[in-house]
């Protein structure tokens, strides 16, 4: 364990270990010190890459498979897209397209970890208690927005639902910076320590909130986090900020995204969220052949 300190404002000087995580997932623990890859699986028809694009049982079931194939050890099932300008998705309508998802997974593999990619408390609790979900990642850090530029319809805490259900919690940022992250974020871990969470992943939100300047600068200062002493997931592919550098599309952003992966695991993070899983499944290997040589 190395002990270091960041200077988060000229006043604020915190301490923090790099350390190795696990969390527990109805009863089984998962160890981070290796990094894990969370392969997308988006039952949706207008998430922003085509590829991820999963509406019928076979397409399900074939992504589903080809996720744990290629390597990946969480599967992310989402079906509300997040992207700017989509379309508004009713509560009935994300239930109903979570729940055929789920039970399709389900059946072709019963026992692989399941995260569902949802910003409603109501829907997250039908998904773990009712089809099978372990994990909830929710995009709205505990309800400060959802889809972009509409408001949040919350009838019910993702804290206090997070809590009662038992489950990790992936907590994602949508501040525009690594300062107002950590300000957010010691209030929101506290706030959910409190009620009894005690597994808690940290998403610092790239695409969030934050202009294609600022996530690079996020990027930049990520090793920062750990002074949250709490698992790092980043979820940066094909994402507009690698594209709209390189003039590109997200279908041609695959040699960018395995860029950003590099830099991430290098500072630090546990799991990559991805569309391509045999290829961030490679970057894993390779950074730890790396540092294995060290």
């Amino acid at each position: 364990m190395t002990t270091c300190f960041f200077v988060i404002s000229p006043k604020i000087i915190i301490f923090a270990s790099r350390m190795d995580y696990s969390i527990n997932v109805r009863g089984r623990l998962v160890d981070l010190s290796q990094p894990q890859v969370m392969g997308i699986l988006n039952a949706t028809p207008d998430s922003f890459f085509a590829g991820s694009r999963k509406q019928t049982e076979e397409e399900i079931a074939q992504r589903a498979l080809q996720i744990v194939a290629e390597g990946g050890s969480i599967i992310d099932v989402g079906a509300f897209s997040t992207r700017p300008g989509a379309s508004l998705v009713s509560e009935e309508e994300e239930t109903d397209r979570l729940q055929r998802a789920l039970a399709v997974v389900r059946n072709v593999l019963p026992d692989v970890m399941i995260s569902v990619d949802t910003y409603r408390s109501r829907v997250a609790r039908r998904c773990v208690e009712e089809w099978g979900a372990d994990i909830i990642n929710d995009v709205s850090e505990g309800g400060k927005t959802g889809i972009v530029n509409t408001p949040l319809d919350v009838r019910e805490s993702m804290f206090e639902t997070v809590a009662e259900l038992g489950v990790p919690y992936i907590l994602m940022s949508v501040q525009p910076t690594i300062h107002d992250m950590l300000i957010h974020w010691s209030e929101e871990v506290n706030r959910l320590h409190a009620l009894g969470v005690k597994d808690i992943i940290l998403d610092p939100g790239f695409g969030f909130g934050k202009t294609v300047e600022e996530n690079y600068a996020v990027m930049t200062e990520l090793e920062k986090l750990q002074v949250m002493r709490l698992p790092l997931l980043v979820g940066v592919s094909r994402k507009s900020m690698i594209w709209k550098v390189l003039d590109g599309t997200p279908d041609t952003a695959l040699n960018g995204t395995t860029v950003l992966h590099t830099l991430s695991l290098q500072k630090g993070a546990s799991i990559l969220r991805v569309h391509d899983v045999r290829e961030a499944v490679e970057t894993v290997r390779l950074m730890q052949k790396l540092n294995a040589s060290k």
